[in-house]
């Protein structure tokens, strides 16, 4: 199985927008771009809403029906790792593996030898093509990657064989994800990370690194452009010479993850990807339930009535729904409306303050990134919510097809 050279993760929290994101799709394909549908949803996403892998399998294959979709299209089992994977197995054909929890862990003194030797070859200045400058490989450096990331390769490979022994092989794509690590990894990081994942025989076809800068939940990049676009287009090269070198999938690409709404980023992006002919995986998932709630809010009545509902939960329990996202979000609740401020807003005000328009003077990123992480409270009203999407269904489909669209594919894919 192999993932097209542009594809897009399109999660949907509570499995109600499949048909209006591949309509933002089929748009992009009349206008001359095929780019593949990745609905992923990740293990403690299932946790917070209640729901199975299954759910996600019905919703998207429902959609691809409505819409008649005739293309390829995939479910990820997004972030899952060895305790988490079995779940996911008869359902997904997409595997993003999560190595954050391993990095740092020793690895074994076999492993570690084996590797160093392996790897002897490359030490010295090593020039890739299209790189800024050579990556300098020592002895020091070695160690060092061992110690830090060999482990978790090792890990995923433990991973990738418990799939293939339940699904076959070539049956499914593989990612692995170090995006949420404490650090980012560095262009001889990477070409050692891809060095180690061929050794394991690790079939990966997309990777995560994580990028200098923050990549925060549904807001634009916060840090220096420039250096990303550098970053950007060394790990590029990076790939390509992995690919030749190490015996890894020819279509292996780079995931770009939490990249919804990355804006200030789709350009150096795009004319990157296009420079240097290469493949891109951008993950987008969130974006879709801020979108409904932005149609809730829009619809007014009811529909507003539970969108503030929705906030009024999401601040007050702050800090409970953080917990699973700290390492991807960033909320000053001191720029946060109070619950009473935002009852008393229509529905302009709402969502111009949720909808991210950094030209609007009442957008809040804040508010915009609580309201991301407050989908729990949402699935806790149950019936109530879900009739609400279905009152509301035309104003949030409508969003839903503008935000992928418009937002995120024109300017990343489309270069417009």
């Amino acid at each position: 199985m192999e993932l097209e050279k542009y594809s897009i993760g399109i999660g949907d929290r509570f499995g109600f927008e499949g048909s209006a994101q591949l309509r933002a799709l089929q748009k992009a394909a009349a206008s001359g771009m095929q780019i593949a549908p990745v609905w992923n949803k990740s293990n403690r996403e299932h946790i917070i809403t209640g729901t199975a892998p299954e759910a996600t399998r019905k919703a998207a294959d429902e959609a691809v029906r409505t819409c008649r979709w005739h293309d390829p299209y995939y479910l990820d089992a997004d972030h899952i790792d060895l305790a988490t994977v079995d779940a996911f197995l008869p359902h997904c054909n997409f595997f993003t593996i999560d190595v954050v929890d391993s990095i740092g862990k020793p690895s074994t003194d076999h492993f570690t030898a084996a590797f160093l030797a392996a790897m002897a070859q490359y030490k010295g200045s090593l020039g890739i093509p299209g790189m800024h400058a050579p990556i300098q490989i020592t002895e020091g450096v070695l160690m060092d990657f061992a110690q830090k990331y060999l482990c978790a390769i090792v890990e995923a490979g433990k991973v990738h064989r418990r799939i293939a022994e339940t699904k076959g092989t070539a049956t499914f794509v593989l990612e692995v994800s170090a995006d949420e690590a404490q650090s980012p990894q560095t262009a001889t990081e990477l070409f050692l990370m891809l060095a180690a994942i061929a050794r394991e025989g690790i079939p990966v076809q997309t990777i995560a690194p994580k990028f200098s800068g923050a990549f925060l939940k549904g807001i634009d990049y916060i840090g220096d452009i420039q250096q990303f676009a550098g970053e950007f287009h060394d790990d590029l090269a990076v790939i390509a010479f992995a690919v030749n070198n190490f015996d890894l999938p020819r279509n292996l690409k780079l995931s770009i993850h939490t990249g919804s709404d990355k804006f200030s980023l789709y350009p150096v992006m795009h004319q990157a990807i296009k420079g240097m002919d290469a493949g891109l995986h951008l993950k987008t998932a969130g974006t879709t339930w801020l979108e409904e709630v932005a149609g809730l809010a829009a619809s007014g009545g009811r529909g507003l009535a539970l969108a503030k509902e929705i906030y009024r939960e999401s601040f007050l329990r702050c800090a409970e729904l953080l917990r699973p996202y700290t390492a991807v979000v960033n909320i000053d609740k001191r720029r946060l409306p109070r619950p009473e401020q935002v009852g008393a807003w229509s529905s302009e005000e709402y969502v111009h303050a949720l909808r991210h328009d950094p030209s609007c003077k009442s957008y809040n990123e804040h508010l915009r990134q609580l309201i991301h992480i407050g989908f729990k409270a949402a699935a806790e009203m149950g019936n109530r919510f879900t009739e609400m999407l279905g009152e509301c269904r035309s104003t949030i489909e409508e969003n839903v097809t503008a935000n992928i669209y418009d937002r995120h594919l024109c300017p990343l894919f489309l270069g417009t």
